[in-house]
């Protein structure tokens, strides 16, 4: 049974201050179409440009995750991002008045809390998932970074850190299904050590950082000074280290919070792939730059089976749905230069055409005749024919029209094609046409083996019947 989509119910807001900037920002989540997918959108700059959450989309993993698009930028998305996986959701948009999110208490929890409110619909598309199909991995071994995606019908996080330090120790965390994400993650805070407190305060990088929304680790000896000052700066009346070598900000809601909080943001940046993953994911040491490279993997790897599931095998056998007569009724050409045998099927998008290679070809008595090679330039011939195909079937008279091909682009040649091979060429629009111009993919396949792709642009031109009878 496939799962459907979900957005939410209606919009609803949070208010807090960004971390880095200081300032009063006010995000809203609001409901979005089916296929939307996550996006956020600077409506304090504009024209209001929207950003996709997308991995590629990425520009800074400093401190936190930057996304850029449209000339606009907003930081720190992965608390956010994060709340809406762990809310089984599909499509959102999300408004903020400000260049990052609001921290809140540097957890997700207050982002669960205000979804939970507004509440999920269903919606009538089905959700998209990448089950993990082999052992995806990354490493960084500089930073002992460790990464690995194995495939498993669920979603699975095991994550270690482990900074040398004596007082955080190494620390282990782990949910067997996404679906305890609000239970067991959701509520756990960032964390830092004191001494990046101190360069943050000190390079007045953190305008936003409250002694409320970060756990402060203790790693090295500090002076009764050193506290008055990080309190004076805090607004509070003193500060103290507490028994579990943090600071007495706060009180750890689990003896392992900083584990669970590097699993929450690896939930967040991951969501950057863009669609629901099936897999279970192990991680040594993660941290913002690396989860966003293992995104872009295995968003590479989407892409990558993507493409070969357009490749399918296609029965050479089977009853055409036009025969070279029919094809002779589309095109203009004829022996020599007719290179479509058949076509095996034709829709608004994409068409599938037939070459059937054999050593009576005209070509082959000069070239190359003691080795015979199937031409190259004659492969991309017999591709812009069915590309034309395609094309032409676009015009009410398809017999009143003439296809001439603008450019040709990224052609690879990728092995050998003999006499009595046979070529199935199959050719898709990567945009709708527009003014009588057509861009199109092709491929080339004998059997499940490539030989040949290129990109093509063709335009569609109206002839009189005079020129066409010459």
């Amino acid at each position: 049974m496939n799962v459907k989509q979900r957005t939410i119910k209606g919009e609803i807001s949070v208010q807090g201050v960004g971390l880095h900037t200081g300032a009063n920002v006010t995000l809203t989540f609001c409901p979005a179409p089916e296929n939307h997918g996550f996006k956020f959108q600077r409506v304090d700059l504009p024209g209001e440009p929207i950003i996709d959450a997308d991995c590629d989309n990425v520009t800074d993993t400093a401190r936190g995750t930057t996304i850029t698009q449209n000339g606009a930028s907003v930081s720190t998305v992965e608390h956010v991002m994060a709340s809406l996986v762990g809310m089984d959701l599909d499509n959102v948009l999300v408004k903020v008045d400000g260049p990052e999110t609001p921290i809140m208490d540097g957890s997700s929890i207050k982002f669960i809390e205000v979804l939970e409110q507004v509440g999920s619909a269903l919606q009538n598309a089905d959700r998209e998932y990448y089950t993990i199909p082999h052992n995806i991995t990354y490493t960084e071994p500089e930073r002992s970074v460790e990464i690995v995606a194995m495939p498993l019908d669920d979603y699975r996080f095991t994550c270690m850190i482990d900074y040398n330090s004596p007082v955080l120790g190494s620390q282990h965390a782990g949910i067997t299904t996404i679906g305890e994400f609000k239970k067991e993650i959701a509520s756990c805070r960032t964390f830092c050590f004191l001494h990046e407190l101190e360069y943050q305060l000190q390079h007045n990088l953190i305008k936003g950082g409250d002694l409320n929304n970060a756990i402060v680790i203790v790693d090295k000896e500090v002076t009764k000074e050193e506290l008055q000052h990080l309190a004076k700066i805090f607004n509070r009346e003193e500060i103290d280290v507490a028994p579990q070598g943090i600071l007495n900000n706060m009180e750890l809601r689990y003896q392992n919070e900083p584990a669970r909080h590097k699993l929450l943001d690896m939930i967040g940046d991951l969501a950057l792939v863009g669609v629901h993953l099936k897999g279970h994911i192990m991680a040594a040491r993660p941290g913002h730059a690396a989860n966003v490279a293992f995104a872009k993997k295995i968003k590479a790897a989407i892409k990558k089976e993507k493409g070969k599931k357009k490749l399918n095998t296609y029965d050479v056998n089977a009853k055409p749905l036009y025969d070279v007569v029919d094809v002779m009724k589309i095109l203009p050409h004829r022996q020599p230069f007719l290179f479509v045998d058949k076509v095996l099927e034709l829709s608004k998008t994409h068409v599938v055409g037939v070459k059937n290679v054999t050593m009576n070809e005209e070509f082959f008595k000069g070239h190359f005749p003691g080795a015979p090679v199937f031409p190259g330039v004659i492969q991309i011939e017999a591709m812009a024919q069915t590309g034309g195909i395609l094309v032409l079937s676009t015009v009410p008279d398809p017999e009143n029209y003439l296809t001439y091909f603008l450019k040709i682009d990224n052609v690879r040649f990728r092995a050998q094609v003999l006499p009595g091979d046979t070529i199935v060429f199959r050719c898709d629009l990567v945009e709708p046409m527009r003014r009588g111009i057509a861009q199109m993919k092709g491929v080339g396949m004998v059997g499940e083996k490539v030989v040949v792709e290129a990109e093509m642009m063709a335009q569609i031109v109206k002839v009189k019947e005079s020129e066409i009878t010459k």
